[in-house]
């Protein structure tokens, strides 16, 4: 396959900078069925602000498109799409069956499909690939082949890049598995690490969040039993953390699109192979219910200070799942949002970060465009912004009543400086 032509299909945080990489080398055509996305994209603009205008220029080879005619004769395709959780925690796989869908109506023989989305073990050969059959008439392995190769993209950050981060790599035969860590290799400077198998490079991923996730349930834990001893977690953090192989967690909200979501594909793949996972999903038991904690917390804060509770006006700063980046997907901010709501308290989300619009379409919560001096009972810091980290503790507590609760998540403030924090 000397002459490359490339289609990335999903523009999103991940298929956007592979696509833009591999573009200053090879022919690439980035396809997304978002034709908003594609114009804005085709102006060189990043909606998510990942990729900016220099790199979207170096990228001499790409063009953007949401027509199916345009990537057919492309003959690798990098499937890049979500793979989110439904309401009931089991994996949704609705977008990867589009994309396959997709790509199969146009799969010639001798192609190759390398899928990065985030799935259980199993999934590329046992789901992707009987649609890849079916809508192309070929046959796997012997027409068209495929391989997988986890995405470990880290939205908002400027330090651990694409090419900054070194890439597994699989394929569906020896050959294969060659041919796309070679693939690779042209853009990873990182450098590429080659897994035995396509099962072995997507249990790897799913297990490197799951992983990320038990700790951080570690750490909330650990941070509700200082809480009722009236130990500050974060001193005690602090203290642990001069020895050299003490790992650095923090307590806090878990959301986003990877370690709120990983650990519930690898528990659904345990349980169809009649498995229970104990640990893992004790992890997540835990990590989901944070936002219940805070809220009940502040609820008991604010009973203290004989602030009343139906009515009371609530600013939550904050809304992304991280700092320094406007990627708000599976934020538990929400969670907040829901559980103050359901006492009858009126919510004020603001977060300069988020685009407005799209975040009120998707989750009917409109967040504000500031907040309003003097106006609440209760401020909550959820994320740490840099924006935030600029503001004192007079800047933000201006914001509130004469009698109100500064509730700080994230120690964004020092330890006097706030009624209560994890």
């Amino acid at each position: 396959m000397k002459n490359k032509k490339i289609a990335i299909i999903g523009l999103g945080y991940v298929g956007l900078p592979l696509a833009v990489e591999f573009g200053k080398k090879f022919e690439v055509i980035g396809f997304d069925i978002n034709k908003d996305r594609i114009n804005l994209l085709k102006k060189n603009k990043d909606p998510n602000l990942e990729i900016s205008k220099k790199e979207f220029l170096e990228s001499k080879y790409i063009n953007f498109s949401h027509s199916v005619n345009d990537i057919k004769d492309s003959n690798i395709f990098i499937i890049t799409v979500p793979t989110p959780i439904d309401d009931h925690k089991r994996p949704d796989l609705t977008a990867l069956e589009k994309s396959s869908k997709t790509v199969g109506s146009v799969l010639k023989k001798d192609d190759i499909v390398i899928y990065e989305s985030t799935v259980y073990p199993g999934a590329t050969e046992e789901f992707c690939v009987p649609i890849l059959e079916n809508q192309s008439g070929l046959k796997f392995n012997i027409d068209f082949f495929c391989g997988y190769s986890p995405e470990r993209i880290n939205p908002g950050d400027k330090k651990h890049k694409l090419i900054n981060i070194k890439k597994v790599t699989s394929g569906s035969t020896p050959e294969i598995a060659l041919k796309v860590d070679e693939l690779y290799k042209q853009i990873i400077v990182s450098g590429t690490y080659k897994a035995e198998n396509i099962k072995v490079a997507e249990a790897a991923k799913v297990i490197e969040n799951t992983q990320r996730d038990l700790n951080i349930a570690l750490i909330n834990e650990l941070a509700l039993i200082f809480r009722k001893m009236n130990i500050d977690t974060e001193a005690v953090l602090k203290a642990a953390g001069t020895k050299w192989n003490f790992l650095q967690f923090q307590p806090g909200l878990v959301g986003g699109h990877c370690i709120g979501v990983d650990p519930y594909y690898l528990t659904h793949k345990a349980n169809a192979i009649g498995y229970q996972p104990e640990v893992i999903l004790a992890g997540r038991r835990l990590n989901d219910n944070m936002g219940s904690y805070v809220v009940n917390e502040v609820s008991k804060l604010m009973t203290k200070k004989n602030i009343q509770i139906p009515k009371a006006n609530i600013l939550i700063m904050g809304l992304t799942f991280k700092e320094n980046c406007p990627d708000y997907r599976n934020t538990k901010v929400i969670d907040l949002v829901k559980e103050f709501k359901n006492l009858k308290c009126k919510v004020d989300v603001y977060d300069p970060w988020v685009n407005k619009k799209h975040f009120t379409n998707e989750h009917k919560i409109d967040p504000i465009d500031e907040p309003i001096k003097g106006k609440y009972d209760v401020i909550i810091l959820a994320v740490a912004h840099d924006e935030f980290k600029l503001l004192s503790e007079n800047n933000i507590r201006s914001y509130g009543k004469s009698n109100h609760i500064l509730y700080d998540i994230k120690y964004l403030l020092k330890l006097n400086e706030s009624d209560g924090r994890l």
